[in-house]
């Protein structure tokens, strides 16, 4: 699969086959997320993998209603970031490569909000941080299910010199 097919093939998947995902697919998509490009090359950002099922499920529970996904997923991404300027937009860019990566493997994904939920900091204490941000959670494993395609067409997006 060429950059371009998984850029436009890759779609949320939410529901996931009863089935583990290998480590070295998560250490793939885990190394594409360090290789993510960072302000001022800072690079901030910290993925904690987790597969327990009874991990998940507190997991998924303490982010609900978002992380239920992860009831039936093969595993969940942590990725948090130092504070920093630009930790935000770091961790957003190795949350989809990380995304991206899996996808490329045959691996589904689904990206649960982090940054502003009020579970953020139950979160980071959940998986052993201190005074990281949440960035986002990714819930992983093979699709059950192909998504449609439900993004906008081009021509709505795409303007040159001006929004007309």
């Amino acid at each position: 699969m060429d950059a371009l097919d998984v850029l436009y093939t890759r779609r949320c998947v939410r529901k996931f086959e009863d089935k583990p995902v290998s480590e070295e697919i998560i250490k793939n998509a885990a190394n594409a997320g360090r290789l993510a490009p960072t302000g001022n090359n800072v690079q901030p950002c910290k993925f904690v993998v987790i597969t327990d099922k009874k991990r998940l499920d507190e997991l998924a529970k303490l982010t609900n209603p978002n992380g239920a996904h992860l009831l039936n997923a093969a595993g969940g991404i942590v990725v948090i970031a130092e504070p920093g300027k630009y930790y935000l937009e770091d961790g957003s860019a190795a949350t989809e490569n990380i995304l991206l990566a899996l996808w490329t493997q045959g691996v589904g994904s689904v990206w649960i909000a982090g940054d502003k939920k009020e579970y953020a900091n139950d979160v980071i204490k959940f998986v052993g941080g201190s005074n990281e941000k949440l960035v986002s959670i990714i819930a992983f494993g093979y699709p059950a299910e192909q998504p449609k395609q439900t993004k906008k067409e081009l021509k709505q997006v795409l303007f040159f010199d001006k929004i007309k």
